[in-house]
């Protein structure tokens, strides 16, 4: 039996709690299944304090971290403070995690190796478990260390991707993957292979493929071309080769790389002016309704188990809605959404 794809939203804490509030509430009324949540450092609110939050104001939404990092939080703190949301949440908690990105520029930190992410998604899992941990990795030790209650073991754990050693990281040892490549059918069947070859090599099957939809729905085609925009300049920097992939000339690439090199993606407006508006469209929702069913429908084509809508712009909600609507023309619902389950996503 075919499993129902399953659709999400990712928001940034930037809006204060009683806004907060009322947009988890509405995201659980148009029938989304996963509400995530940024790890931003000092760029929004803490994200495991709006979780937790979100927990207390909803019933059904599987509840994530889209990303956290081995950097600027401890390994052990992580484990503690998703385990925290998904005791409060009722079990519906998934920890999305990654190598970090640019915000960490602001603490004064690089991104972490593909090793110590493995290493933390495994001392993690321990913990847990209820083991003790004495043990040193590039970026974290641990002495006898153990929680002192016991969370649920099989807390979901969705690996963060877009190059192809995490990618196949996650089909080794992930229960899920965020896909970070875009919205072009190309780009996921790219991304799949490396995260099949993972799953092989590990001796088992593929985990869940989420893919994040960043972008804006608007029925003016320019404006979310233009609210879209500020994330195509992420691809030059972080993902090269969906550029490649996508056709971007090398010479564009190495201009956005030159005039963006750190920061959240909407603060690269200027390096982002130089992306072309065909690849912001690829990599991107950057159109009106009609258009984002054709994404969606793309995606999901591709081999993506789920997709999450990432709102940019000032019309954030109305994109989320227009989401909403796109993604019940592609997947008819199935009758009274299901309660969270353990490793559902």
């Amino acid at each position: 039996m075919t499993t129902q794809p399953r659709c999400g939203v990712a928001l940034q804490g930037i809006d204060p709690p009683s806004a907060f509030i009322d947009k988890v509430k509405e995201i659980e009324a148009l029938g989304f299944d996963n509400l995530w949540l940024t790890d931003s450092s000092l760029h929004t609110r803490d994200c495991y304090s709006y979780l937790t939050l979100a927990a207390t104001v909803s019933t059904r939404l599987d509840l994530g971290s889209a990303v956290t990092n081995p950097v600027s939080r401890h390994p052990g703190i992580t484990a503690a403070a998703m385990a925290t949301v998904d005791e409060v949440s009722g079990g519906r908690a998934i920890l999305g995690i990654g190598a970090g990105d640019r915000p960490l520029q602001a603490l004064g930190l690089r991104t972490s190796s593909v090793d110590t992410l493995e290493a933390t998604v495994d001392a993690i899992r321990r913990l847990w478990r209820g083991e003790e941990l004495t043990e040193e990795a590039a970026s974290f030790r641990f002495r006898d260390a153990h929680l002192r209650f016991q969370p649920r073991p099989d807390i979901p754990i969705f690996l963060s991707a877009s190059g192809p050693r995490t990618l196949e990281l996650a089909g080794r040892v992930a229960d899920g993957v965020i896909l970070l490549i875009g919205l072009f059918p190309e780009a996921v069947a790219w991304a799949l292979s490396h995260v099949d070859r993972g799953a092989r090599a590990a001796g088992r099957p593929r985990p869940h493929a989420a893919v994040f939809a960043y972008g804006a729905i608007d029925d003016d085609e320019s404006r979310a071309l233009e609210a879209a925009r500020p994330i195509a300049a992420w691809f030059p920097q972080t993902a090269p080769h969906i550029c490649e992939l996508a056709g971007v000339p090398a010479s564009i690439v190495e201009e956005v790389r030159r005039m963006y090199s750190g920061g959240e993606f909407q603060e690269a407006a200027a390096a982002a002016s130089l992306m072309p508006d065909a690849f912001v469209r690829r990599v991107a929702l950057a159109g009106n309704r009609r258009q984002a069913t054709e994404r969606i429908e793309q995606v999901l084509g591709a081999g993506a188990d789920s997709m999450h809508v990432f709102p940019l712009g000032e019309r954030r909600m109305e994109t989320v809605r227009a989401f909403a609507e796109s993604w019940h023309n592609v997947v008819k619902p199935s009758g009274t959404p299901a309660p969270a389950t353990a490793g559902r996503a």
